[in-house]
């Protein structure tokens, strides 16, 4: 998701591929190198794409445009995105993180606001959560926990706010914190963005600090935090994150990067087994899982978007990852 512009930004000229094993087993020695390929195009000449999520009863994929709100859907054997929301639908102006939960409801979080709820059928507005308060914010990346709570990062203020099953029934209000980490996380300069992408395991969340470089488990039922021991790397320009079973896996904006880890059985601490550096990947800022594949989004934010000057590449698109 997106971050300041002091944030360093791609080094231009990068030609490097590499896959890097950095926990070496004879089983990572082995496997395959990791295909990327494009797998959707998304109609507009700047979209700068942010976020997606998977449809788990369709198979279905939708991403969000961080520059004007647009919510796209892709669907399996249609290479061109259509336009599922247009740009300023319900006042929003921008899209950041996307999840569909088990019911059939797009969540898209918009940075300044909070999060609008939409039930993918027939596109409706069901609620809308606001963040309470005047000061800095900026509403991230969410998960959406087997209960049916949802769980919003806030990359400003250091919080994860959470939307009951109840408050969604009832049609929208404030958000609340559920979780403040402010006081938890590596030291930081005021302005920097720190936690962003976040995921449900269980009855556990685990969310990054993109700026500290470090992973946190978050225990839905008992509200403790704890920093996740991580060996072989860190979540140093981490933004969104995926996880299956025991594994996890990070795309890193500025670095082209997507690293794999291997969550041990207690949730405490986290190893890497691969990682993946490629310029095709484009500045990525999310990803989603399905059928064996990942499913990327290039947002193109140092070509003219949100982290400086320069010319897309069009179209913008979603990358296939598959091999990792």
């Amino acid at each position: 998701m997106p971050f300041p512009l002091t944030r360093p930004a791609v080094t231009a000229g990068v030609a490097l591929i590499a896959v890097l094993p950095l926990a070496p087993t004879a089983q990572a020695a082995h496997a395959p190198a990791p295909r990327v390929s494009t797998a959707h195009e998304l109609p507009g000449d700047r979209v700068y794409p942010e976020g997606i999520a998977a449809d788990p009863r369709t198979g279905d994929l939708y991403a969000g445009s961080y520059a004007d709100g647009t919510i796209y859907k892709m669907t399996p054997g249609r290479r061109v995105a259509r336009v599922f929301l247009p740009a300023g639908a319900d006042g929003r102006r921008t899209a950041n993180g996307l999840k569909v939960d088990r019911d059939g409801r797009l969540w898209v979080t918009d940075s300044t606001k909070g999060v609008a709820v939409y039930d993918t059928r027939d596109h409706r507005l069901l609620a809308r959560f606001t963040v309470p308060g005047d000061g800095a914010r900026f509403v991230n990346d969410l998960a959406v926990t087997r209960d049916g709570s949802a769980y919003l990062t806030d990359s400003a203020r250091a919080v994860v706010y959470r939307v009951t099953p109840r408050q969604l029934a009832a049609g929208g209000g404030t958000l609340a914190p559920r979780f403040d980490l402010s006081k938890r996380l590596e030291p930081h300069a005021p302005s920097a963005f720190t936690l962003n992408g976040i995921v449900a395991s269980g009855r556990h969340l685990y969310t990054v600090d993109m700026t500290g470089g470090d992973l946190y488990r978050l225990d839905t039922a008992s509200g403790a935090v704890r920093k996740v021991a991580l060996s072989g790397g860190d979540m140093a320009a981490a933004d969104g994150l995926e996880i299956r079973g025991g594994r996890l896996w990070a795309v890193h904006n500025t670095a082209n990067t997507i690293s794999r880890w291997r969550i041990a059985p207690d949730g405490v601490s986290a190893r890497v087994e691969r990682r993946l550096t490629d310029p095709a990947l484009q500045l990525p800022t999310t990803l989603a899982r399905r059928g064996g594949t990942l499913y990327v989004v290039r947002s193109q934010f140092d070509k003219g978007g949100p982290m400086g000057p320069g010319v897309p590449q069009i179209p913008f698109t979603i990358a296939a990852v598959r091999g990792l």
